[in-house]
């Protein structure tokens, strides 16, 4: 991966609805050695995707929540219980299993606090082998962005 890729990247990050011709010009190539690029990009699995940045207020999912989370059993039954719950789960938008404790970090985007109650009471509490679920609410985003730069 050269400059022309990272600056590929870097403008397809910030607007992924540009056309090839205007990516071309913002990274100096011409229409089809960029295309080329994008496509190489995307065949190689750097270019994963393209998606819509949506507002989660506005879709009913403005009161973000950092759950901790530490397992009382570590077999692999019960983390693959819990993997598979947790994943199933629509209000769960971020899932990490992690070094150390807690065990997993779980971000969980919903309507309010009520609704936040309701699916920690009727989902979360129900998973197999938990010991101990911390919830945070964020109180301010001080940064908010894509994936890391290229």
């Amino acid at each position: 991966m050269d400059a022309i890729d990272r600056a590929i990247i870097r403008h397809l990050q910030a607007d992924g609805r540009l056309t090839n011709v205007e990516l071309a010009e913002r990274v100096r190539l011409s229409p089809s050695p960029c295309l080329r690029r994008v496509r190489a990009l995307e065949r190689d699995g750097v270019i994963r995707g393209y998606h819509a940045d949506v507002d989660p207020a506005r879709v009913g999912r403005g009161f973000e929540v950092t759950v901790h989370v530490e397992l009382a059993l570590k077999d692999r039954a019960t983390v693959e219980a819990f993997e598979a719950g947790i994943a199933g789960f629509p209000e769960v938008v971020e899932c990490r299993r992690m070094f150390g404790l807690p065990d997993y970090v779980v971000r969980v985007a919903v309507a309010d606090g009520v609704e936040y109650e309701s699916f920690y009471m009727n989902r979360l509490a129900l998973l197999p082998g938990l010991a101990r679920v911390n919830s945070q609410f964020t109180m301010k985003v001080v940064k908010e962005g894509p994936a890391p730069p290229a």
